[in-house]
């Protein structure tokens, strides 16, 4: 049940950020990792909701993946109220870590307004399945599929006499 309301929590947060920075070509959100990388999810999160407090254009356009989200934080922090608990090269990468990614986005989602609508919760129910998988997902899944091939063998090799199991799939 526990992973259930994960799923749906990241869902719904997913489509309030999707919802959010819809008006930002530059921008399109699939994940919560490497859609973030770049620092423009970030930016365009805070434009979108406080577009008073900077020039879009000028962090878009000037700056390095590193200097934008070094901008999205202390400006997160300054006007928000929101701690600095990401550092820009950790998430400057191909793949950063998602429950950072998603601690930090559940903390805007908190003070910033936090309207859904069911169409942009449909629209991420809509995303191909692979673009939702994390890196941590899909090594956790060839872990499992690896340990169930190890304990296999192993049973096999343990058998006093031969036994025919059927293949797992």
């Amino acid at each position: 049940m526990a992973g259930l309301q994960q799923t749906n929590s990241e869902m719904i947060l997913l489509s309030w950020v999707r919802q959010s920075t819809r008006n930002y070509p530059q921008v399109n959100v699939i994940n919560f990792t490497s859609s973030w990388s770049d620092g423009l999810a970030f930016n365009a999160l805070l434009h979108s909701h406080r577009p008073d407090l900077f020039d879009w254009n000028a962090v878009a356009s000037q700056q390095s993946p590193v200097q934008r989200l070094e901008h999205a934080f202390n400006i997160a922090r300054q006007h928000l109220g929101i701690e600095k608990l990401l550092d820009p090269e950790d998430i400057a990468t191909a793949c950063p870590d998602k429950k950072s990614i998603l601690m930090y986005v559940t903390s805007l989602f908190q003070v910033l307004p936090q309207k859904v609508t069911m169409e942009a919760i449909r629209e991420v129910e809509m995303l191909p399945r692979h673009s939702r998988v994390t890196r941590e997902e899909h090594i956790e899944v060839h872990e499992q599929h690896f340990s169930q091939e190890v304990s296999f063998a192993f049973l096999l090799s343990s058998c006093p006499s031969r036994v025919v199991f059927p293949c797992p799939t």
